[in-house]
């Protein structure tokens, strides 16, 4: 089976590299990697040529908003997870047309890339931003996921099916609160930036997106929105975890104070994590 990752050296794209590197669960014999940076690319076959004696992997330069060079990388592709996105609300805020030339238009182009090329099957990755919209970065990930799951209506028998994952910060991913906060500590900062103490926020570790992405590709119902149900923390008691005080700064209005994930689903009625969970994380570096 041939896989191609859009975004794939990011922190999710490697890990989810690295899953199909070691578990053969789905019989990876071709991984295309497509991403904008060569530099990260050079870094990321530096650290899974070890575990890649088959040569599996194939890295291809290219921007989501290039179609032609998508449908050149997903030639013979049978499964693509689309995870390149532009991801800072606050860059949002200010460069929101930006924002919709990757995460909306890029959705368009990977769609029509993947009906021409004949891939089978299409997962992307979205986050809790779109449920319930209030930032740039939120409502284009919103209308990604709609573009996404109406490409089913249009994409005829023998098309691609396409499929949505939708979650939350991934703990300790690239730009998350605790390895930004943890940068600060190391510098000598005494108290880090919160815009409320009381916000909550969900908890997923990598691994677990990385199983949702792979339960949503072998799903038989592709046509939806899958949703993980996960526990949630308050910044004020991740502070106190990691033993610093807060400089409150308040919430702006492209961030909200509580997160969801559906109706049901919020963070603020999500099962709250102990002090003690939060630190077993922290010690855990996951």
């Amino acid at each position: 089976m041939k896989f191609l990752i859009t975004g794939a050296t990011g922190a999710f794209g490697t890990a989810f590299t690295r899953r199909l590197l070691t578990e053969r669960d789905f019989a990876a014999d071709r991984i295309a990697l497509f991403s904008r940076g060569e530099f990260r690319q050079f870094l990321m076959h530096q650290e899974l040529a070890p575990i890649d004696p088959d040569c599996m992997l194939r890295f291809f330069i290219g921007d989501v908003r290039d179609r032609d060079r998508l449908r050149r990388a997903m030639e013979g592709i049978d499964i693509v997870v689309h995870a390149a996105a532009l991801k800072r609300i606050e860059v949002g805020h200010y460069n929101p047309v930006e924002m919709v030339k990757t995460n909306v238009d890029g959705a368009i182009n990977v769609i029509e890339a993947a009906q021409d090329a004949g891939v089978k099957r299409v997962v992307a990755l979205s986050s809790d931003k779109a449920f319930h919209p209030v930032s740039p970065y939120g409502f284009s990930k919103a209308m990604a996921e709609s573009i996404f799951l109406a490409a089913n209506n249009t994409t005829g028998w023998n098309g691609p099916k396409f499929a949505v994952c939708r979650y939350g910060n991934v703990w300790r991913s690239t730009g998350s609160v605790v390895p930004t906060w943890e940068a600060l500590i190391a510098k000598g900062a005494t108290e880090v930036p919160v815009t409320h103490p009381e916000c909550t926020r969900f908890f997923m570790r990598m691994d677990e997106a990385v199983d949702l992405v792979l339960r949503a590709i072998a799903s038989p119902n592709l046509n939806k929105v899958h949703i993980p149900r996960l526990p949630a923390y308050r910044l004020a008691d991740l502070a106190d975890a990691m033993k610093v005080k807060m400089k409150i700064t308040g919430l702006p209005a492209w961030e909200k104070m509580h997160e969801g994930m559906d109706f049901d689903n919020t963070s603020d009625r999500a099962r709250r994590m102990t002090m003690k969970e939060l630190e077993e994380a922290l010690h855990e570096g996951t």
